[in-house]
């Protein structure tokens, strides 16, 4: 296991100075990432909002998050990746703050939805930065270890956020505003600006003319397509699943300490992961991963109990896992590079409008319906998207096989290397 852990090690040292002050932050700012899973417990609970609206609330950040997406993205090519990366660390934190102290709902509503938006800002320029930073062969496992780093802080937050819930919610906002800012200082002093330097000027084509050709980029809009229907049913970990449980009588620890699980698993096998995906046929690996997720979110159709909650995070986990470190690899690999931004803010607004979907869809499914249709239905459309993924395959290896070029990142890499 020693000899094992060192090779990884020795793996991951040859990759940038700057990447590991993202990777550092990102550990950071997910350690502090307490709001969004409590988010619909603390508006039902210390607000006295039905799950409806408690949904629609989540809904809105998800609504911020989209637009995150595609305005992240088209920045990040157009004013560079570091200035994005700072507007949102630095943003974020008033935002929070703000939704911490809101009592009306008109002014959550709006905070939540400013909340969404500024907390995803930065996403498409780390993307970016790392398509930036990297060849292709490399790419999802630097992806990989990125969202390690984002789930070694998601195994600890909500068992913080658990026990901080049970004393005063206040504690939740503060500390998430609090690492996000600390992850904006480690930006401002260790990530220097990542585009190739002849991409360095703002794009001459004009943003609506660059929005337009993405009507013929068939295969991105399918990609984005299908990372919607994987956002929507995996969103359902944090707005359905928890009121489940509850109704279950699981209160709002034991949910804190079952999604744990689910960061600790990615912990234990996200590295792994990386750094054999690589060698993986890019779409299987991602059909995979979706029968996965359908699998692990079927199973509360079972008859509930603690235990069938658990192993099913433990099963939408893995997939989650391969998922996550192939999906943004595909997506790095399919972009020009003067769109590398554009095309990562695409993906990302998929995840973002699948916040907005997914807890009102899961919401109202769970309320007319009840959990088992719920669960049941995030079983066929996990099937459905695994075949999805297959069925677009073939015309997508080609493209990406096209798009590889002599590292177009070689400059980048060198300086990135030799320090900042």
């Amino acid at each position: 296991m020693l000899l094992r852990l060192r090779a990884r090690l020795s793996r991951a040292a040859d990759l940038p100075r700057t990447f590991w002050f993202l990777w550092v932050g990102t550990i950071v700012n997910r350690l502090g990432g307490f709001v969004v899973p409590f988010l619909t417990l603390y508006l039902t609970s210390e607000r006295g909002l039905p799950v409806s609206q408690a949904a629609l609330m989540v809904s809105l950040f998800g609504a911020g998050s989209f637009a995150a997406s595609l305005v992240g993205g088209e920045l990040a090519d157009r004013i560079g990746r570091r200035p994005v990366l700072l507007l949102s660390l630095f943003g974020a934190p008033v935002a929070v703050l703000v939704l911490g102290s809101a009592r009306a709902v008109p002014v959550i509503s709006f905070a939540t939805l400013v909340v969404g938006f500024l907390t995803d800002l930065y996403r498409p320029a780390v993307n970016a930065a790392v398509a930036d930073l990297l060849p292709a062969e490399e790419r999802p496992r630097a992806y990989g270890y990125l969202y390690w780093a984002i789930n070694l802080g998601a195994a600890v937050a909500p068992l913080l956020a658990g026990w901080m819930a049970r004393r005063t919610y206040a504690l939740l906002f503060v500390g998430d505003a609090l690492t996000t800012a600390l992850y904006g200082l480690l930006v401002l002093w260790g990530v220097s600006e990542t585009r190739p330097k002849g991409l360095s000027r703002a794009p001459r084509v004009p943003t609506h003319r660059r929005l337009a050709s993405l009507r013929h980029e068939p295969l991105l809009l399918l990609f984005a397509a299908l990372a919607l229907v994987f956002g929507t049913i995996y969103m359902q970990s944090n707005v359905t699943l928890p009121v489940d449980m509850r109704s279950h009588g699981l209160e709002a620890d034991v949910y804190g300490k079952v999604i744990a699980l689910n960061g600790a698993m990615i912990v234990l096998f996200g590295l792994q992961v990386s750094n054999r995906a690589a060698r993986w046929p890019r779409f299987r690996a991602m059909a995979a991963a979706s029968l996965l997720l359908g699998l692990g979110f079927g199973l509360p159709a079972l008859p509930a109990s603690l235990g069938l909650y658990v192993f099913g995070v433990l099963i939408w986990t893995l997939g989650e896992i391969v998922g996550a470190t192939v999906a943004p690899a595909v997506v790095a690999d399919l972009s020009p590079p003067d769109k590398r931004g554009l095309f990562q803010g695409v993906f990302g607004s998929a995840w973002g409008l699948s916040a907005f979907i997914g807890p009102l869809l899961g919401g109202w499914a769970l309320e007319r319906f009840g959990a088992q249709v719920l669960w049941a239905a995030c079983l066929v459309a996990g099937l459905l998207l695994a075949g999805g993924y297959l069925a677009m395959a073939g015309g997508a290896e080609q493209r990406m096989q096209g798009m590889r070029e002599p590292s177009a990142t070689s400059e980048v890499l060198e300086a990135s290397k030799g320090g900042d």
